[in-house]
């Protein structure tokens, strides 16, 4: 009776409960004309953040924003914003509640941003565009060590 409800306290450490795709939003503003000029990668810029929101208990919104502008011999190709969340339950001690909110969620996400990425660009007529994997640790670091930057 004691392992029952030793097992029934211990909840696991994170839990996604919902995924979804909050924005989207793609412009090609040179179609159709532009897809005579796409025989090679176009430059891309790609900006990601991450932003966590309690909710309540230990329920959080995490998202994933990531906005991808592509130019073609200096001609815009597409701009791309997509914002992607995940609604999770999460068991930890509070000193480690930041670093899951802002790394782990982020890398359980990251995937499917991908996917979604992919997915639209080539729905929108485009070549997919391969995202390499992102350093969530590295962001959060930056993140931590900006605040004394501006001190």
């Amino acid at each position: 009776m004691t392992e029952k409800k030793e097992s029934q306290a211990e909840l696991p450490s994170i839990m996604v409960r919902n995924q979804y795709i909050k924005d989207l939003s793609l412009e090609i503003p040179y179609a159709p004309e532009i897809f005579e000029e796409v025989n090679q990668g176009p430059e891309t810029d790609i900006k990601i953040n991450v932003e966590a929101n309690h909710i309540k208990e230990n329920l959080f919104n995490v998202e994933l924003q990531m906005s991808i502008d592509a130019d073609i011999k200096k001609k815009k190709l597409f701009v791309l914003e997509l914002t992607y969340a995940g609604v999770v339950a999460i068991n930890v001690p509070q000193e480690h509640l930041e670093p899951v909110l802002l790394i782990e969620i982020p890398r359980l996400l990251f995937p499917y941003v991908r996917s979604v990425v992919t997915n639209t660009l080539v729905s929108g007529g485009l070549p997919p565009l391969m995202l390499n994997p992102i350093d969530f640790v590295a962001m959060y670091n930056a993140r931590e060590q900006a605040p004394e930057a501006k001190n």
